[in-house]
């Protein structure tokens, strides 16, 4: 049974992987065994997690990438199949928050957050997917949503649209790509602390409130989310398509 989780010789592209859950991610996807290719913004940040890929024994493969840019995201995901010798896994993890009150998002907020969440992450998606179709053994993507996918959350409408939107995406692509034998799954993560979420964690209140709402009486940390991405992304979960993990506590099963 344990084998069904191993990824050895399978090559995965996470893209936001210079810090947070991507880099959690895609440093568990290579203890796993895969090779990762992993994309930013800024290819100079992703020096660390390559590092810590490599330091599995695994190749990383590192590339800048702003998901906005849709022009590149093409030639990106290309490079970085040449480089692995094809492409098995996608993660689409790369986001962008900011909080503010409904009544003062402007224009090119709303279309950094949802550009950057939902646009880019289709446009990743059908570019992993015209690789994977290539491939007799088809693919895996998994796409990161979040409790605003189910919850409404003050001050993160913008973001909370993406993320819904991008469970619609996850689950229409699931549909229609199965027979191309490529999967579309997501996670949506519960509170984590990182470096996009860290406002909330600044305020001492904050906490103990939300601690209060989940069963489980803690956060999250990134050791949390790798073995769900690692079973998303294998063939352990060989049968399961359009389905949405959340992974954060018992928090949604007790509201």
């Amino acid at each position: 049974m344990l084998a069904s989780f191993d990824l050895t010789g399978r090559r995965a592209l996470v893209t936001g992987a210079s810090r947070g859950i991507g880099q959690a991610i895609a440093v568990a996807l290579a203890e796993a065994g895969a090779d990762v290719a992993i994309t930013a913004r800024d290819e100079g940040s992703l020096v660390h997690t390559a590092d810590r890929i490599r330091a599995h024994g695994r190749k990383a493969h590192a590339f800048e990438l702003d998901v906005r840019d849709i022009a590149s995201i093409g030639p990106v995901a290309n490079a970085a199949a040449d480089a692995m010798g094809g492409l098995d896994i996608l993660v689409n993890n790369a986001g962008y928050e900011e909080v503010r009150p409904s009544l003062d998002v402007d224009e090119m907020l709303w279309d950094r957050i949802v550009e950057t969440n939902l646009k880019g992450a289709f446009f990743v998606a059908q570019a992993a997917a015209r690789i994977m179709t290539e491939s007799a053994s088809g693919g895996s993507i998994i796409n990161l949503c979040s409790l605003t996918t189910y919850v409404g959350i003050p001050t993160a409408v913008p973001y909370g649209s993406s993320k819904s939107g991008l469970l619609g995406m996850t689950h229409a692509l699931s549909a229609e790509w199965a027979q191309a034998g490529i999967r579309v799954n997501a996670i949506a993560p519960g509170y984590f602390r990182t470096a996009m979420t860290d406002v909330f964690y600044e305020n001492a209140a904050w906490q103990e409130s939300m601690l209060e709402k989940i069963p489980q009486k803690r956060f999250g940390t990134m050791e949390d989310l790798g073995g769900v991405v690692v079973f998303l992304a294998s063939a352990a979960s060989a049968y399961i398509t359009g389905a949405c993990i959340p992974v954060d506590g018992g928090f949604l099963a007790s509201i």
